[in-house]
């Protein structure tokens, strides 16, 4: 009996293609938008290897060939995040252009809250600073079962 969990997002979202797409999608929304200025100036003035980073995470993430880190691995996001100050602000920020980036996406609207409910949880598993923090329990985990939702519609398929 195979119990392997099989991820069915990366085929949903479009594949590599539909990666790219929305990682694009994505950093236009933090270059452009004034409420993502705090976040955008995390990042160096060139966004490609931000990107590259992105979408390899995003392909193995969603099920697809792991770029990032080898199958079966940790990518240690907290670990690699811990130099940036994240809060709930820095969350909410990346939280609003990547809705914002799904929205640009030909998705069914249940998959697109279905990622989205996902990136929550990621992006809150990511919050080093500020009030509420959630310190790691003892497996290394700071997941809190919470939803950030945003004042963005999703997109309707036509």
């Amino acid at each position: 009996m195979n119990t392997t969990h099989v991820n069915p997002h990366y085929e949903r979202i479009g594949g590599e293609e539909g990666i790219r797409r929305l990682v694009d999608c994505f950093y236009k929304h933090m270059d452009e938008l004034p409420d993502a200025r705090h976040i955008r100036n995390m990042h160096a003035p060139d966004l490609s290897g931000a990107k590259t980073k992105l979408f390899r995470f995003l392909s193995g993430w969603l099920g697809g060939p792991a770029l990032y880190v080898p199958a079966g691995q940790s990518p240690r996001l907290g670990h690699k995040h811990e130099h940036f100050p994240i809060g709930h602000a820095e969350r909410d920020q990346w939280l609003k252009c990547m809705q914002l980036a799904l929205a640009e996406m030909d998705l069914e609207p249940t998959f697109q809250t279905e990622l989205m409910k996902s990136f929550g949880r990621l992006a809150n598993s990511l919050v080093n600073k500020g009030q509420g923090f959630l310190q790691p329990n003892e497996e290394g985990k700071k997941f809190k079962d919470q939803v950030v939702w945003l004042d963005y519609p999703i997109k309707r398929r036509r």
